[in-house]
């Protein structure tokens, strides 16, 4: 445990009764850095979000996604005036679709968000909570920004956050470690792949 987490006393969180999956703007405006600024070379991630989608399904267990998008210049107008890139995410551009390799089944939602949280402004607490989870493995894009804030507001909802180390990613790899770090001395349990696997039902 690091020196910080030593002093806070922070503890790893007993296991969730039941999780759901969130994968958080796997897009192909992220997953693509040939079609968009916004992207990075992430095929492993991609990879290990596909090893958690195949679990979840098997086990029965809810799926849900985010992505990024808008259809009017009022939407998150002062984070787009941050980050004029965001303006490339229009609803129903192909930039704003799940990447290919990680293809929503029929009944799985794709939450159109308009900030960085996946809970702000959205019905994600409401199809949490009528799916009866306690928990969240929250993955995806970016660590330090959609993927962070996401896991912080799940906490905030009183669920159990597991992020998958192998399961998220970043532009940034400083940043990238330096949030997983703080998310796990103060927000989540960042745990390998396989021992987020290992808390899935048989």
């Amino acid at each position: 445990m690091s020196g910080a987490a030593d002093r806070l006393g922070s503890q790893p969180l007993p296991a969730a009764r039941r999780y759901a999956l969130v994968l958080v703007d796997l897009s192909v405006a992220f997953t693509d850095p040939a079609r968009s600024r916004l992207g990075a070379a992430c095929d492993a991630v991609v990879a290990a979000n596909r090893r958690l989608l195949d679990a979840f399904r098997s086990a029965g267990a809810p799926v849900l996604f985010t992505t990024v998008a808008y259809d009017r210049p009022d939407q998150a107008r002062v984070f787009r005036e941050k980050l004029p890139v965001l303006n490339d995410l229009v609803l129903g551009s192909p930039l704003v679709a799940i990447d290919p390799r990680l293809q929503p089944a029929p009944g799985e939602a794709v939450i159109v968000k308009h900030g960085a949280s996946g809970f702000f402004g959205t019905d994600l607490a409401a199809r949490l909570r009528a799916a009866d989870v306690d928990g969240v493995m929250v993955t995806g894009l970016t660590t330090s920004g959609c993927v962070r804030a996401t896991a912080v507001d799940a906490l905030q909802y009183d669920l159990r956050v597991v992020i998958p180390a192998q399961a998220v990613g970043d532009r940034d790899e400083a940043a990238h470690r330096a949030n997983l770090h703080d998310l796990q001395v103060k927000y989540a349990d960042v745990l390998d792949l396989d021992a987020c696997l290992a808390l899935l039902p048989r």
